[in-house]
C-alpha cells in the first residue's frame, strides 16, 4: 500500500498527449528536414556540379573561396567526391526515414541502404582527403572540426551498416539517425550562417573563417544534431516519463520553426534561383 502511494500511477491523459506530442513533433520535424535537405540536394547538384560539368569549377570559389584551384588536383578531387556523394546523401537518407518504404519495401530499403553507406564513406573519404592535401581555410581548428566531422561520418556509417547485418534493429535505427544527423551538417552549416549574417551583419565572422563565429561553427554543425538524437531516441523509448516527452517535443517543435524559416529564405534567395537556372538551361 505504501509502495502504491509513493509511486503512484501516471495519469492516463498525461501520458497519451506526451506519446502524441513526441510522436507527432517528430513526424513534423523529419518531413521539414526532409523536404528542405532534398531541396538543398537539388541546389548542390544545380550549383557544383553543374559549374564542374560546365568546365568552370572555381564557381565553387563563390560560397567558400579557395575550394578549387587548378594545381591541387588530389585535394579538387576529394572535395568533387564530397559534393557528389553529399548529394546522394541528402536524397537517399532522407527516403529512408519514410518508414512505409522501409516496411513495405524492405528489399528496397536494403539496397537504397547499401547505396547510402557508400555515399556516407565516400563523402567522409573526399572531405578528409581534401583536409590532408590542403587543410582549411579556416586553419588547424578549421580543420580539426570539419576533420572530426569527417571521422565521426565515417564510424557512423560502418556501424549503421554492421547493426544492420546483424540484424540488431533497434541498435540500427540509433546509428542510422545519427549517420543522417551528420550527413544533413553540410546543410545546416549553410544555414547557420545564412540566419548569422543576417541577424547581426557577420559578428565574429571574417573572410578567412577564423573569427570567435567561425570557430564555434567549426564544430556547431554537427554536434547539436547528435545531441537533437539522443534526447528524440531517448524521449521515444517507453520508459521516458510524459514530463521528458512533452519536453522533447518543445525541443523539437523548436527545431522545426527554425529549419522552416531558415528553408523558406534559402529557397527563396539562394537554392530556388540556381534551381530554376538550372532547370531552364537543362
Amino acid at each position: 500500500m505504501i509502495d502504491d502511494i509513493l509511486v503512484s500511477p501516471r495519469p492516463p491523459r498525461l501520458v497519451s498527449l506526451s506519446d502524441k506530442a513526441i510522436r507527432w513533433s517528430g513526424l513534423l520535424l523529419v518531413t521539414t528536414v526532409w523536404g528542405s535537405a532534398a531541396l538543398f540536394g537539388l541546389y548542390i547538384l544545380a550549383f557544383y556540379a553543374s559549374a564542374l560539368y560546365e568546365g568552370q569549377a572555381e564557381r565553387w570559389n563563390q560560397m567558400l573561396p579557395r575550394l578549387y584551384e587548378s594545381n591541387t588536383t588530389t585535394a579538387t578531387t576529394g572535395i568533387g567526391l564530397h559534393f557528389a556523394a553529399g548529394g546522394i546523401i541528402l536524397i537517399l537518407g532522407s527516403i529512408q526515414l519514410i518508414d512505409s518504404v522501409r516496411v513495405r519495401y524492405p528489399a528496397i530499403h536494403r539496397w537504397i541502404g547499401r547505396v547510402y553507406i557508400v555515399a556516407c564513406l565516400l563523402a567522409a573519404i573526399g572531405g578528409l582527403a581534401f583536409i590532408l592535401a590542403k587543410g582549411t581555410i579556416g586553419g588547424s581548428i578549421m580543420s580539426l572540426g570539419f576533420g572530426l566531422y569527417g571521422v565521426l561520418m565515417f564510424i557512423a556509417a560502418i556501424a549503421t551498416y554492421r547493426q544492420a547485418i546483424a540484424k540488431n534493429l533497434d541498435k540500427h535505427r540509433m546509428w542510422a539517425l545519427r549517420l543522417y544527423a551528420l550527413a544533413i551538417g553540410s546543410w545546416l552549416y549553410r544555414m547557420d550562417y545564412g540566419f548569422w549574417l543576417l541577424l547581426t551583419d557577420g559578428l565574429g565572422h571574417t573572410k578567412a573563417f577564423s573569427g570567435p563565429f567561425d570557430r564555434v561553427m567549426d564544430f556547431f554543425f554537427y554536434i547539436p544534431n547528435l545531441l537533437v538524437v539522443e534526447v528524440f531516441v531517448r524521449a521515444g523509448s517507453y520508459k521516458a516519463s510524459p514530463t521528458l516527452k512533452l519536453s522533447a517535443s518543445f525541443i523539437l517543435l523548436f527545431a522545426t520553426s527554425f529549419l522552416l524559416l531558415g528553408t523558406y529564405f534559402f529557397t527563396l534567395y539562394y537554392w530556388g534561383p540556381a534551381i530554376m537556372k538550372w532547370v531552364s538551361v537543362s
